[in-house]
C-alpha cells in the first residue's frame, strides 16, 4: 500500500527479497519520520536508486537477478549515497568494507531494529556533517594553510579529501580518509576503537568494533610499505591506534 511521501523527510531505499523483513523496516523507519521506497531484486534496485536518488540505501547481499555487492558497486559508480549492507555471513564483512565496493557500513542478520535505526541515523548525520563542513570550507577559501595535516611521511589535504604518502597520492574511501584525519590530527595519541566508532562513524554504544579493525587494515594496505610492520598507522595492543610522528 503506497503512502504519501513527505517532501521534507529523508528517503530510504530498502532492498531485500524477504517481504517480512521489508515490512518490519518500512514500519519502523516510517515511524521515525523517514520516507521509504522498496526493491526486491538487484536490477530494479539499481534502476530505482538512479532514478529516485534516495538519501540512504539498506541493501541485502543475497538478492535475485543481481547480488547486493554488485548492486553496491554499480550505484556507487553513479551516486554518492550512503549504503548500509545487510548480511547474514560474517565472512562477507571484508568485501563489504572494501574500496572496490564503496559500502559505508554493514549490519549482520539477525539485527535489532533499534540498532539498525541507530545506524541509519548515524550515517545520515555523517553525510550532513560532511556536507556542512564543505560549505564552511568554501566560505573560508583564504584559510588554505589550515587545510593540510602533515605528520612524517603522511600528508592530508582536507579540501581535496586527498592523502599522500611520501608525495604519492593514495586512493582512499571517504571513511578511510576520515579515520586517518582523526588520528593524524592528534599524532602519537592512542585512540580507542570505541572512540573511533563514535567520532568517525557516529555510533555511540551500537557499533561493531570489527568495522574499525577492517577499515584500519584496508588503510594499511594502501599507505604502508609492509603491513606486517606498519610505520605510519600503529596498533597499541589492547587499546587502539595512533599515527606515528617519527
Amino acid at each position: 500500500m503506497e503512502e504519501e511521501m513527505d517532501r521534507d523527510a529523508k528517503t530510504i531505499l530498502i532492498v531485500d527479497d524477504e517481504q517480512p523483513i521489508v515490512d518490519i523496516l518500512v514500519y519502523n523507519l516510517r515511524k521515525e519520520g523517514y520516507n521509504t521506497i522498496e526493491a526486491s531484486d538487484g536490477l530494479s534496485a539499481v534502476d530505482i536508486a538512479l532514478e529516485q536518488r534516495p538519501d540512504l540505501i539498506l541493501l541485502d547481499i543475497m538478492l535475485p537477478k543481481l547480488d547486493g555487492l554488485s548492486v553496491c558497486k554499480r550505484i556507487k559508480n553513479s551516486l554518492n549515497v550512503p549504503i548500509l549492507m545487510l548480511t547474514a555471513k560474517d565472512g562477507e564483512i571484508d568485501k563489504i568494507l572494501g574500496l572496490e565496493l564503496g559500502a559505508d557500513d554493514y549490519i549482520t542478520k539477525p539485527f535489532s531494529v533499534r540498532e539498525l535505526v541507530a545506524r541509519v541515523k548515524a550515517n545520515l548525520r555523517k553525510v550532513e556533517a560532511v556536507s556542512n563542513n564543505q560549505v564552511i570550507e568554501n566560505v573560508k577559501e583564504d584559510k588554505k594553510k589550515e587545510s593540510k595535516i602533515v605528520v612524517g611521511d603522511l600528508e592530508l589535504d582536507l579540501d581535496k579529501f586527498e592523502v599522500k604518502v611520501r608525495g604519492e597520492i593514495m586512493d582512499l574511501t571517504l571513511r578511510e580518509f576520515e579515520v586517518l584525519k582523526f588520528l593524524a590530527s592528534q599524532p602519537e595519541q592512542v585512540v580507542t576503537r570505541e572512540t573511533l566508532l563514535e567520532k568517525v562513524w557516529g555510533y555511540e554504544y551500537y557499533g561493531d568494533i570489527r568495522t574499525v579493525d577492517v577499515t584500519v587494515r584496508r588503510i594499511r594496505e594502501k599507505i604502508e610499505k609492509d603491513t606486517s610492520a606498519p610505520k605510519i598507522l600503529i596498533t597499541k595492543r589492547g587499546v587502539g591506534y595512533y599515527i606515528a610522528s617519527k
